[in-house]
């Protein structure tokens, strides 16, 4: 056989090969039917496709596993949710959208000259340390000045202050208070400025983030002075969600507190998504899992305010249960785009393709609901939850360890409600101590009455604690377990 014809032999193997394969949307790879010898072109075909395929999500960062991150977006409320759940109903017909999107994942260092860059548009003077893990400009001179901490590691996260003068009382100036850490310079009177100023005032911060093509909103107030602006930024063509950047604008119109992030994250594996319609029925089937509650009792009466047992459960009576069979809320979405939300994963926290919904209830203002738009044949599928254990009482009256499910932040960046499992006979309240990289919350548990017995009841609880400087991408973890606590 000539050479020619050896080639066109080869030439001709690899086109029947090519023809028996198909093409994974998205995935960038070429998977290979079975079609008799595959010889050494059907094998290089195979390893490139293993080689290019992208690797599962584990979303929520357990080691479990955790079902595709669908509902309320964080920092939305979710008005009368209910115990049973949510469904959401769209009032006309969704996009289908692209066939693939990208994720995106903080990579790198922050620069002493970035941190510089966005020191000059905050209007903060010096030059940039690095302590430990994050870069710092603080006053020179003791006493109150504007201060803007870093951290070095991608994605940069930075909050913008005015200094409180430290720990120690000597460094304030004599004679007066030190506010309390991370609390903004306080405004001097006077009206907010308006809207369009905001905008103005916070637009040369936002080009030296990289983000001067962000979704601005500059609607809320605070203090009855201070003007928030807050900016979603566009990330690889997709807008974004829970990677805010946030500004107060003084009335005399400059920043008085900011938080963020300052680079930009880096595109990872890109993986096949689905239609709006599909991840609005994910959605609907997340809640749908929360079903009727079932609350049970037997030691004794039920606090006052929690739910009565059936006649004839006394406190001799058997154990009883409660259902509450509400029927779930409809409520209409009118509107969906896709868009990267953040996500905790296994890796840490990424940027993940995830559909936007507009949900627009008729007693309430519009807020955002999220689902993952990831095909869930990539994502690593959800373990089956055990039921939270009811322990009893410890005996020597300590209270038992309590761990915090998940948390939202509310729409002015500080203030933290964090849910957890408790007792129906205990007051909770969350206690938060912070620093550039995280904050840890503890949830502090008392007795209502430590003489009285209490049934074995377990109950969903949320508490709010209140930041001393809005949280921004700082982690949030478990004091008790040490752990990094999922945003809702």
């Amino acid at each position: 056989m000539s050479g020619t014809e050896s080639g066109r032999g080869r030439r001709t193997a690899l086109v029947a090969s090519v023809a028996a394969g198909v093409l994974l949307a998205g995935g960038g790879g070429l998977y290979l039917t079975a079609a008799g010898d595959e010889g050494e072109a059907g094998t290089e075909a195979k390893g490139a496709a293993a080689a290019t395929a992208p690797p599962l999500l584990r979303l929520g960062g357990g080691s479990g596993g955790t079902a595709p991150d669908a509902g309320i977006a964080p920092g939305e409320p979710d008005p009368g949710g209910g115990p049973n759940g949510t469904v959401y109903r769209a009032e006309g017909p969704l996009p289908q959208g692209p066939s693939s999107a990208a994720v995106h994942r903080p990579e790198g260092l922050v620069t002493s000259e970035e941190v510089t860059r966005l020191a000059v548009a905050l209007g903060v003077e010096g030059r940039p340390a690095l302590v430990g893990d994050v870069w710092t400009i603080r006053p020179e001179k003791d006493g109150q000045g504007p201060r803007l901490d870093v951290a070095r590691q991608a994605p940069g996260s930075w909050t913008y202050s005015w200094y409180d003068g430290g720990p120690a009382g000597d460094t304030c100036l004599k004679g007066k208070a030190c506010p309390p850490p991370g609390e903004a310079k306080p405004p001097a009177g006077g009206s907010p400025v308006s809207e369009a100023a905001a905008r103005a005032a916070a637009a040369p911060v936002l080009k030296a983030l990289g983000q001067d093509d962000a979704k601005v909103s500059a609607t809320q107030v605070m203090n009855g002075s201070v003007r928030v602006v807050n900016a979603d930024p566009v990330i690889g063509g997709l807008p974004t969600y829970g990677w805010s950047t946030g500004l107060h604008i003084g009335p005399d119109g400059r920043p008085v507190a900011g938080s963020g992030t300052l680079k930009e994250p880096a595109e990872g594996a890109t993986y096949p998504v689905v239609s709006a319609e599909r991840a609005l029925a994910q959605l609907n089937e997340a809640s749908k899992g929360t079903g009727p509650i079932g609350i049970g009792g037997c030691a004794t009466d039920p606090p006052a305010g929690e739910p009565q047992a059936p006649d004839g459960a006394g406190k001799d009576a058997p154990c009883q249960t409660i259902v509450d069979m509400a029927p779930p809320r409809q409520v209409p979405v009118t509107g969906a785009v896709l868009g990267l939300a953040a996500t905790d994963t296994a890796d840490g926290r990424l940027l993940v393709p995830t559909w936007l919904f507009t949900a627009d209830p008729a007693d309430a203002a519009p807020y955002t609901v999220t689902s993952t738009a990831v095909a869930a044949e990539f994502l690593v599928p959800p373990a089956t939850p055990s039921p939270e254990p009811v322990a009893p009482e410890p005996s020597d009256g300590t209270a038992p360890v309590r761990r915090i499910e998940s948390f939202t932040v509310g729409g002015d960046g500080r203030t933290l409600a964090v849910t957890f499992w408790g007792g129906v006979c205990h007051a909770y309240t969350a206690h938060a101590a912070e620093d550039p990289r995280q904050v840890r919350v503890r949830i502090e548990e008392k007795p209502l009455d430590p003489d009285r017995a209490c049934i074995l009841v377990a109950k969903e609880i949320t508490v709010e604690v209140t930041l001393a400087a809005p949280l921004g991408d700082r982690p949030v973890v478990d004091a008790a377990s040490d752990e990094a606590v999922p945003r809702r």
